[in-house]
């Protein structure tokens, strides 16, 4: 790296990299266009490491605080945030940042990059989740710790120089609830790198003794969907016998030991697999040899708005999905998903079965969302679209 290479400091709280997948890309991304790239992050999934450098990436860590209720969450975003801020000013000391780059959620970060404005740091704002609609279908309520999230997703798009939306809708919320003149925002979808994709090979013992695999992969909270999700697949193989698949559950998340116990309740162990968090090397190896994709997230103001990683790794691997009928699903994968009626878990299986029992269908969707990938939603496209924001935005005075 070029002693003179303008700089990045990238701050994420809610994953360390190199697990937060857009993060990490988005780092390489930058790093590959003559970057000198930091990151903040906690600690976690068996990274310790309080500093260590990979991949040519300066990654700064810290320790993460559980939060359980209100509280909980304060004390958490109180102390990362502190946190942050000595970590930022280290890796400023370190090598001079020019742009300071801050993944939310929490939505509070714009007070670390207000601090190095006056150094003539710009700030960009990567906008991952709608932090007021989470908050709202997370805790089913509204008032005033919402209003206060409101106001810090305000404050946060009126303090970035640039915004990064991850899809059209966020593009829409960025420039009527944020205030940003629409030139200040750019989508940037977290695709997969086709490049990872083809190193990879179907394996069949993944599948055990099944004949096919119907394959889940993301987050297991409780806005995910995966309560419906068991019910389908309850429905499939109590109610029409379906003997011949295996669910594979990848991820986790808060709701992992309570859809354990599900599982159990329901006397489905036998075709339900959870395998826990994987490295992103070997969910290609599941991906690749699935038959069915799922993305059962239900129909709320925050998921009809967001667009799920998982999708976007769907589409990558040529495979056919089933979702809910979700307005930026439908604006991801288009003609090569079956959409199920919004909540609906009888009709989710009812989808699911359809296309177990066609291969040619399944190839038809698969070999669309295989196009679709090629012609614009992979990284190599979407991460020249970041970097050309980042050399425009060190351009402007």
């Amino acid at each position: 790296m070029e002693p003179n290479a303008p700089g990045v400091c990238i701050i994420v709280e809610n994953e360390p990299v190199p697990f937060d997948q857009r993060t990490w890309q988005e780092a390489r991304a930058l790093r590959d266009a003559g970057f000198h790239v930091a990151v903040i992050c906690p600690k976690g999934h068996g990274t310790q490491a309080s500093r260590e450098t990979l991949q040519g990436i300066e990654i700064y860590r810290h320790r993460i605080w559980p939060a359980r209720g209100h509280f909980g969450y304060l004390l958490e975003y109180f102390m990362s945030l502190v946190a942050e801020f000595f970590l930022a000013a280290k890796a400023y000391s370190d090598h001079k940042f020019q742009i300071l780059e801050a993944c939310n959620p929490p939505d509070i970060t714009f007070l670390v990059a207000l601090a190095f404005k006056p150094l003539g740091v710009r700030f960009v704002f990567d906008h991952h989740d709608l932090s007021p609609e989470l908050y709202a279908v997370k805790f089913n309520r509204r008032g005033l710790v919402y209003r206060l999230i409101e106001w810090a997703e305000r404050w946060t798009f009126q303090c970035a120089d640039l915004s990064l939306a991850t899809n059209e809708s966020f593009r829409e919320i960025a420039i009527a609830r944020g205030g940003m003149r629409p030139d200040r925002v750019v989508v940037v979808q977290t695709c997969a790198d086709l490049r990872e994709v083809n190193g990879n090979h179907p394996d069949p013992k993944l599948k055990g003794d099944f004949r096919n695999m119907v394959l889940y992969v993301g987050v297991m909270e409780s806005q995910d969907g995966l309560q419906l999700l068991l019910e389908s697949i309850e429905h499939l193989v109590k109610e029409k016998g379906r003997k011949d698949t295996r669910f594979v559950l990848i991820g986790e998340g808060t709701e992992y030991p309570e859809l354990k116990r599900a599982v159990a309740r329901k006397g489905l162990d036998k075709f339900v697999e959870f395998t826990g968090e994987l490295p992103h090397s070997e969910v290609g190896h599941y991906l690749i040899s699935a038959d069915v994709c799922v993305a059962p997230d239900p129909l709320n103001e925050l998921n009809d708005r967001c667009t799920m990683i998982k999708n976007l790794e769907y589409m990558a691997y040529r495979k056919p999905v089933v979702l809910f009928d979700l307005q930026e699903g439908r604006r991801t994968l288009g003609d090569g998903a079956l959409y199920a009626r919004p909540n609906d878990p009888i009709d989710f299986a009812k989808q699911i079965e359809q296309l177990l029992d066609c291969e040619t269908l399944r190839k038809t969707l698969g070999d669309r969302n295989g196009e679709r990938a090629r012609n614009g939603m992979n990284w190599q496209v979407q991460g020249e679209i970041l970097t050309t924001a980042f050399r425009t935005l060190l351009s402007k005075n």
